[in-house]
């Protein structure tokens, strides 16, 4: 059924898609419900004044194709290096999470086996108190860093302490480890309680003239952000980790209340964001150490697309957060019922209003201390995917925002610091939005598995995207070992995600499969009854075959693993997204120092590497 004539008007004023082609290109309708519902997320009703929308001034590079995409340190051939969800990654000095001294192990090994970067999953600021968020996806802040994340024995403070302290600290470290070695599912929440108590009691050690002048300058670098930033963090060690939940006075980041908070409670305050500098520190080292030891990128980070509606950035700026609606996607082949984030959108127009100095102080932010960023649903920066509350993901619709100004920030910045920028553009994708991507610079995304023709037939290596990202696989599914054993058709039959009968999932899926081990084998890197091991080898054999100037093994390939890492469309009361430890091929958990002698895991890099 049409829409009334002025609701269409006003949809197309504000970009809200009133009609969008689905994942099958069949064209479909936007409801009344839904175009007013997303309307009113915007502070429009029906019976509003058309008005002029803002539109943004924010930079936008002059001459954006002179941004290349990738630093000339990369030369002519294809660069490689390994995706890492840090968290699961543990050694024996981590607390029962990888760390930073985990990953800066992890980079030096790489750059020894011949990898120019490691790409980690979002280090966004969670929760400052358990139950923290497992989902480095639904962050409290994209702005600043996830304490979890910090080596206590690396912190200069350590070594100042006195003795009874420093065996206070051991001693929280002999419990987590008592507690956690060998568990089958990371426990943030018994790392981040002992951790927390470390650090506070480093955080009230003496520091030398030196360390403080450095504090000094990091907090004014940061100003009123982290301010704001470390004022939330308190108070939601009193009130809760969901701003929302607050007392009404402490709601809005302006009210006498909370400057009432601040003043009462500046040894809290202080803490949090000491615990930010001593993050920027430590990610500081991780990156030198990773260019130190060969890599022309290092360490590329991951952006999130948004973060948790009562968290710290959606409080700091909530004018800038649209209400009444959440953020996901629409029905694709793969999550065939959609997919519900639980994010605020961003409103364009208050965006707009702002300069975008929200997105450019977080992209500012990731890439102080990387040689990449990868930008998660970077199709996102054209339009997402909002849904009224109370209504399932199939009932949102598309709102279009201003990728000129997002894009021209990500290349202002990226180029300002020698970064490359990736941009994960899978799922539902407009083509003109490769296009533009491609035009300035901006690498796309390549996996495999999801590389067809339109004969729906393998995509042969040699015409896949010059400027892309190439991989075996991505987080959202099985390493390569379980997805050749069809181990994410029966997950999701048995979570209920499936939209036709599970035999007719199983048998689309080995044909699927079926023909990519054909191609593998009329490449000749396939032969005879080969085993799991084999077929991932040549899998990442037939990335080399790729004009892709990035290509990308996942660590949990490399040493056999099997069990998905998060299944979209799920929480964790039904799958343990992102809780899942690496792990060998027997299932059994393993430790960094596992990794770093693993035959398996050196052959998969020699073949990946072309030697």
């Amino acid at each position: 059924m049409p829409l009334p004539a002025r609701l269409a008007a006003l949809a197309q004023q504000h970009g809200i898609a009133t009609s969008f082609d689905d994942w099958r290109g069949r064209s479909t309708e936007a409801s009344e419900s839904t175009v007013t519902a997303i309307l009113a997320a915007m502070g429009i009703t029906e019976s509003s004044d058309p008005g002029p929308v803002p539109s943004g001034t924010a930079s936008v590079v002059s001459d954006p194709h002179a941004y290349l995409g990738v630093p000339e340190s990369l030369g002519d051939g294809p660069a490689w290096g390994f995706a890492v969800q840090l968290y699961s990654v543990r050694s024996r000095r981590s607390w029962g999470v990888g760390d930073l001294g985990d990953l800066a192990t992890l980079a030096r090994w790489s750059a020894e086996l011949g990898a120019d970067y490691i790409l980690i999953n979002p280090l966004h600021a969670a929760e400052p108190v358990a139950p923290l968020q497992p989902s480095p996806y639904l962050p409290s802040s994209r702005r600043f860093w996830n304490p979890l994340y910090i080596r206590v024995e690396d912190v200069p403070e350590f070594a100042q302490v006195d003795a009874e302290e420093q065996a206070v600290i051991e001693a929280l470290a002999a419990s987590v480890h008592d507690e956690l070695d060998g568990a089958e599912l990371i426990d943030r929440d018994t790392s981040w309680n002992a951790k927390r108590a470390a650090l506070e009691l480093l955080h009230r050690a003496p520091r030398n003239a030196e360390r403080d002048a450095a504090y000094s300058a990091f907090r004014e670098l940061h100003g009123d952000a982290l301010t704001g930033f470390a004022t939330w963090n308190a108070l939601a060690v009193g009130h809760g980790v969901d701003s929302r939940l607050w007392p009404e006075e402490l709601r809005d980041p302006a009210s006498a209340a909370v400057a009432e908070f601040a003043t009462g409670h500046p040894t809290e305050i202080d803490f949090e964001m000491w615990l930010q500098w001593v993050l920027d520190e430590q990610l500081e080292s991780v990156q030198a150490t990773a260019k130190a030891a060969g890599m022309s990128i290092g360490i590329m980070h991951d952006l999130a697309v948004g973060v948790h509606p009562g968290g710290a950035d959606a409080w700091r700026n909530r004018s800038v957060y649209a209400g009444g609606v959440r953020v996901g996607a629409p029905p694709d082949a793969y999550n065939q019922i959609g997919q519900d984030w639980q994010q605020p959108p961003w409103r364009p127009d208050r965006l707009a209003e702002r300069d975008y100095a929200p997105f450019r102080d977080l992209i500012r932010n990731v890439l102080r201390h990387a040689g990449g960023v990868r930008i998660d649903h970077i199709i996102g920066l054209f339009r997402l995917w909002w849904i009224p509350e109370g209504a399932s993901p199939a009932e949102g619709t598309y709102v279009r925002y201003d990728h000129e100004a997002f894009i021209g920030i990500l290349i202002e910045e990226a180029r300002r610091v020698g970064a490359v920028i990736v941009g994960e553009d899978l799922g539902v994708v407009e083509p003109s939005a490769r296009v533009y991507l491609k035009e300035h610079g901006i690498l796309g995304t390549s996996i495999l598995w999801f590389e067809r023709g339109q004969d729906g037939e393998p995509l042969p290596a040699e015409q896949w995207r010059e400027l892309c990202l190439a991989s075996a696989t991505t987080h959202d599914l099985p390493p390569n070992a379980g997805y050749l054993e069809g181990v994410h058709v029966e997950l999701r039959d048995r979570l209920g995600l499936l939209e036709r009968p599970v035999q007719e999932e199983r048998e689309a899926d080995e044909q699927d499969r079926s023909s990519w081990l054909a191609e593998l084998r009329r490449r000749d890197l396939l032969a005879g009854e080969a085993t799991v091991e084999d077929t991932v080898t040549a899998l990442h054999r037939y990335l080399r075959l790729a004009p892709s100037r990035l290509l990308n093994v996942a660590l949990t390939d490399a040493v056999g693993d099997r069990r998905t890492q998060n299944q979209p469309g799920t929480d964790e009361s039904q799958y343990p997204n992102w809780q899942i430890p690496l792990s060998g091929p027997d299932g059994k958990p393993l430790l960094l120092e596992d990794v770093l002698v693993s035959d398996r895991a050196q052959a998969l890099a020699a073949a990946i590497d072309g030697r």
